[in-house]
């Protein structure tokens, strides 16, 4: 890690509090409240990443091969995925999101961006702007 100022450190606190105080109140604009958090971002890497082996899932999920095979029997019970054979290896599967979880997903979209453009329209044009220009940085870091 590259050695930082003093107020490069004091913006990377305040960044990390910010970005999870943001994130637990978009969490509470759930549309599913039977849906895990997990749950969701599975369903949201489908959609975003398209069809996966629970392999690539878990790797692009952050978690345990035995976990994502775990979250995969959920939402396949729930009926908001398909399993599929590996059009290759037949050793595998593929996981595919249905019609359900793509309705899912757009709602809780539509959900949490007009609860975030209610708050944003508190900002001012100045405040707006810088918004927008770190908006693609931080999807640079939250894809690192």
């Amino acid at each position: 890690m590259p050695e930082l100022s003093e107020e490069d450190l004091t913006a990377v606190s305040s960044l990390r509090a910010a970005v999870m105080r943001l994130s637990r109140r978009l969490r509470h604009q759930r549309v599913d409240e039977s849906l895990s958090p997990t749950e969701m971002a599975v369903l949201g890497t489908l959609c975003r990443c398209g069809s996966s082996t629970p392999g690539e899932l878990a790797r692009k999920e952050h978690v345990q091969p035995p976990s994502m095979t775990r979250i995969v029997a959920m939402l396949e019970a729930k009926g908001l995925v398909r399993r599929e054979p590996h059009p290759q290896d037949r050793r595998q599967i593929v996981v595919t999101q249905t019609e359900q979880a793509e309705a899912i997903l757009e709602e809780s979209r539509r959900r949490r961006n007009a609860w975030l453009a209610e708050l944003a329209g508190n900002l001012t044009e100045d405040e707006w702007r810088t918004l927008r220009d770190a908006a693609p940085v931080l999807e640079k870091l939250a894809e690192l």
